[in-house]
């Protein structure tokens, strides 16, 4: 059917007008993201470069702060930051490659690919185990004094593997969840070994060039970088320089560089089966134990009011003067990058409050931090002084107390020596979180520094009362000269038929679900890709697993039947429908 003149002219009109209306919306949702992280910003909360993309196009980007203070330099969406721990997700595509290739198997041992490396445990530790943190290799960045005596010189990839491959395993390889630079360091090994290229060069050959990631790449100290962001710390008030790192320690767990433009770009190709094949890269996101799967945390998440959680696959990343964040929403193609250069930032906050934008959700407006405004109350105000301003803070509802960043403070005054003031900060948070292991076992390192070790030992104690899993506590108490033995877990005894009536299979996600099964009188589970484990009862509806800190709790019907799990982990709770 032809059209006449005024309806090509009617037509032509409707179609600038929605993509007036598409664009305007866009340009919405971009001015609302600006003006959350400019509160950020603000709160001296956020210093890097943003990029957001929604269904698979960029919306948003643009630098906030400086790149470089000294020079007044600032950031932009260009400007190369380190990358920490998101480096993981690359070398674990390097490896999948790799297996893809058949020059490595999943099950292969640590010993087929480093014949030099010790048998008693290389001949148990499998490339899947390195890849989910699995190994039970101890972290070598957990190394006492490891920063003040080991990460300033540069090393060799194999020289510095000795470092920690003769230690004892933290636990039986498979059997729980820790997490590992070392295994991950131990990977960018094997690549060379199995390439016989630099991993460096391998990362180039491999992903930098066919995804086209021209502004990323293995960050050294020495060669001249254009556009490079310095990474700085806050102390005092104010920022100083982050303590230099050779970056041949991070080195496949944590060496790279890059710009929020780049991720963008390297989150396109993994659509694509440019780099790998759709089914390899299935393999590489099914999570193993604690949502982790290869290089990448892969979980469901709840936002803002949505009724259902959608897929996130994402990894964090800090080094010295760094944190950042990678998001992606593989089911509507939504990215949410954060590149940050003077560390500590609450990026998880801010990747939650970009995502309510995007799905038209109301935000959570960020608050004021207390753990600024302590660092400038300890620099200009008596102690006491500062006692009564942090309480009158904690009660102010414009301010947020962070019980990371409160001890933090904490930590900064003790490594300056500050023991009494630091005392005093790690009081300050326990006051404000009683129920926190945590700060009981930091206070306990603040005592022992004074040599209060009748203080130390007492806050010790109660830090493993809180959390029998508090390993540090029980090494802390053995070398004052303490022996406490973990609280016996009390398990609740449930009826047979009633454990037979959560056998079944739940679904948390499409590529996630837990298989319920019963073994004589006791209940286990399994999750996708993951080994079969025990369920302990603390009630007749919520069960805990040992391996891991999670809970599964069941719900029924009006009738009676069984038709829901939920799995509370991380702070968070995922629901999984029972399969008829």
């Amino acid at each position: 059917m032809k059209c006449t003149p005024i309806q090509r002219a009617i037509s032509l009109a409707i179609m600038v007008i929605l993509l007036a209306t598409s664009t305007t919306f866009a340009q919405s949702k971009a001015a609302k993201i600006d003006a959350l992280v400019q509160q950020y910003v603000t709160n001296r909360q956020f210093n890097g470069s943003v990029l957001v993309a929604e269904k698979g196009q960029v919306i948003f980007k643009k630098g906030y702060g400086m790149a470089n203070m000294e020079w007044n330099i600032p950031n932009a969406p260009d400007t190369k930051f380190r990358l920490g721990s998101v480096t993981k997700q690359f070398t674990a595509m390097l490896i999948v490659q790799l297996v893809e290739k058949g020059k490595l198997k999943l099950a292969g041992k640590v010993t087929d690919y480093l014949p030099d490396y010790p048998k008693a445990t290389g001949d148990k530790i499998t490339i899947h185990q390195l890849l989910t943190h699995t190994s039970g290799i101890p972290n070598y960045t957990n190394l006492p004094k490891f920063f003040e005596t080991l990460s300033r010189d540069p090393v060799t990839p194999e020289g510095f593997a000795k470092k920690f491959d003769s230690m004892p395993l933290d636990f039986e390889p498979g059997t729980k969840f820790s997490y590992s630079n070392s295994g991950y360091f131990l990977l960018g090994v094997i690549i060379e070994k199995v390439t016989g290229k630099s991993y460096a060069d391998a990362l180039t050959e491999n992903i930098l060039k066919p995804a086209q990631l021209s502004n990323t790449g293995y960050d050294l100290f020495s060669p001249i970088l254009p556009k490079r962001a310095t990474g700085y710390e806050k102390k005092n008030g104010g920022y100083v320089n982050s303590p230099y790192l050779d970056m041949t320690i991070p080195y496949a767990a944590g060496s790279m560089y890059s710009t929020v433009e780049d991720l963008y770009r390297w989150d396109q190709a993994l659509y694509t089966d440019k780099l790998l094949s759709a089914s390899a890269k299935a393999t590489m996101y099914t999570p193993f134990l604690d949502y982790y799967a290869y290089g990448w945390g892969v979980k469901n998440a709840k936002i803002g009011e949505l009724k259902d959680s959608l897929l996130l696959i994402e990894h964090t990343g800090g080094i010295n003067g760094f944190n950042t964040i990678i998001s992606r929403l593989p089911k509507d193609k939504q990215l949410v990058v954060l590149l940050n250069n003077t560390g500590g930032a609450p990026l998880s906050d801010i990747r939650r409050n970009i995502l309510r934008i995007l799905y038209d959700q109301p935000i959570v407006a960020p608050k004021k931090p207390i753990a600024d405004l302590l660092r400038q109350s300890l620099q200009s105000d008596p102690l006491e002084k500062t006692k009564q301003k942090f309480t009158a803070w904690k009660a102010d509802k414009a301010y947020s107390v962070s019980e990371e960043a409160v001890n933090g403070v904490g930590y900064e005054l003790l490594r300056d020596g500050k023991t009494k003031e630091a005392l005093a900060v790690f009081t300050l948070n326990a006051e404000a979180y009683p129920n926190s292991y945590n700060v009981y076992d930091s206070r306990g390192e603040a005592y022992k520094a004074m040599g209060d070790k009748d203080a130390a030992i007492q806050d010790y104690k109660k830090s493993v009362a809180l959390n029998p899993r508090n390993t540090n506590g029980f090494d802390m108490l053995k070398e004052l000269g303490e022996s406490v033995e973990a609280p016996k877990e009390v398990v609740v005894a449930v009826d047979s038929a009633t454990l037979a009536s959560y056998v079944g299979n739940y679904q948390l996600s499409p590529a996630f679900s837990i298989a319920i099964i019963k073994k004589g009188d006791k209940l286990f589970g399994q999750a996708t890709g993951q080994p079969m484990f025990e369920l302990f009862p603390e009630s007749k509806t919520k069960f805990y697993l040992k391996v891991v800190e999670a809970q599964v709790t069941f719900s029924s019907n009006e009738k009676g039947e069984v038709e829901q799990l939920v799995l509370h982990q991380n702070g968070q709770d995922m629901p999984g429908k029972r399969l008829r």
